[in-house]
C-alpha cells in the first residue's frame, strides 16, 4: 500500500486513496480514512477503483499513483492516474464526489506518460494539467491545456531534468498537485539520480508564476527530503520518497505530506507553507536555466 492522493474532506476528515498492489502485481486503488490525518485509518472494504480492461484496455495491468485535485467549477474530485498496460504507462482522469462511485473521462494523455496532476481551476479559460513525458534522452515535466478535460493541447515543457552528477540528473517527476500561494504555484517534484546502487528518488521545490504556471520563478538547487529511515530505504524499491498527495491544515501554512515509501507502505512528514517558500528565497538556483 504506497503512492497516495490525499484530500481534506468537507467535514475535516483526510482521505487517502491508495494504490494497493497484489500479490500478482496488479494495481488497483483504496480509500482511506482518518478523523485526524495520523491515526485510526479506516480502508474501505471494497476497493475504490479497478482496473477495467474491457471497456479500458489501457488499464489491462492496473491502476496506479493518484494524484487527488477537487474542481469547484464542477463540483467533483479529479482523479489522475496512471493506466498501465502493455502499451506502457498513461495518463487517465476519472471524476467523483464521494471516492465509491467514478465516472471516468478516460485516457488523457498517451503512452509513456505518467506523474500528472490537474490544476484547481481554469487559467486564461482553460484547465491545466502537469504531466512527465518520456520523450528523448530526459524524462522532464510538461503542462497541457484543455478547454474541457477531455481534448489536451498546448504543450509546452515546464521543468527539466539537470545534467551532469545533481540528485535530480536523471529524470523528474511531479510529487503532489501543485499547491496554490499569494507567491504563485509551489511544486514538489521528485529527482531520481542512478548510482552504482541503483535508483535514487528525492524531493525538490520550484515555485512557478501564478498566471502562467509554465513559467518558473524559482527553483532550489538542493534536495529537502529524502530515505533516511529503514521503511524508507528498504522495501520492493529502496530509497525511494514519492509523495503524491498533500493537506493543508486550517492554518492555511501547516503541510501535511503523504508520500509512498519504497514501493512498500505510506509515510506523512510535515512541514509549513512559508518555511518551504522561505527556504526558496535563501536558496536561489545558481545552475544552468531551470528550462
Amino acid at each position: 500500500m504506497f503512492n497516495p492522493g490525499a484530500v481534506r474532506l468537507p467535514d475535516g476528515t483526510t482521505l487517502l486513496l491508495c494504490r494497493v498492489e497484489d500479490r500478482r502485481g496488479i494495481s488497483s486503488l483504496w480509500a482511506a480514512r482518518s478523523a485526524d490525518g495520523i491515526s485510526d485509518w479506516q480502508v474501505d472494504s471494497e476497493p475504490a477503483m479497478l482496473l477495467n480492461s474491457h471497456h479500458h484496455t489501457e488499464e489491462a495491468w492496473g491502476v496506479e499513483d493518484p494524484r487527488v485535485v477537487w474542481l469547484d467549477e464542477i463540483g467533483k474530485y479529479a482523479t489522475t492516474y496512471t493506466a498501465y498496460s502493455s502499451a506502457g504507462p498513461a495518463v487517465s482522469l476519472a471524476l467523483t464526489s464521494d471516492f465509491r462511485k467514478f465516472e471516468r473521462v478516460g485516457m488523457v494523455m498517451l503512452p509513456d506518460n505518467k506523474d500528472a496532476a490537474l490544476l484547481p481551476h481554469r487559467i486564461n479559460g482553460r484547465w491545466q494539467m502537469l504531466h512527465r513525458p518520456n520523450a528523448g534522452l530526459t524524462t522532464d515535466i510538461w503542462m497541457a491545456e484543455s478547454p474541457d478535460l477531455q481534448h489536451w493541447g498546448g504543450y509546452r515543457r515546464v521543468l527539466g531534468a539537470r545534467q551532469g552528477a545533481w540528485w535530480d540528473a536523471f529524470r523528474i517527476g511531479l510529487g503532489p498537485p501543485l499547491i496554490e500561494t499569494e507567491r504563485g504555484w509551489l511544486m514538489l517534484y521528485h529527482g531520481v539520480r542512478q548510482t552504482a546502487a541503483g535508483c535514487l528518488y528525492r524531493v525538490g521545490l520550484a515555485l512557478l508564476d501564478a498566471q502562467d504556471p509554465s513559467r518558473v520563478l524559482r527553483r532550489g538547487d538542493e534536495w529537502v527530503f529524502g530515505p533516511e529511515e529503514d521503511y524508507e530505504r528498504q522495501g520492493d524499491v529502496g530509497d525511494v520518497v514519492f509523495p503524491c498527495g498533500t493537506t493543508i491544515g486550517p492554518d492555511r501554512d501547516t503541510l501535511s505530506i503523504y508520500y509512498g515509501a519504497a514501493d512498500t507502505c505510506i509515510g506523512l512528514a510535515t512541514a509549513r507553507v512559508s518555511e518551504l517558500l522561505a527556504w526558496l528565497d535563501r536558496h536561489p538556483s545558481t545552475s544552468a536555466p531551470a528550462v
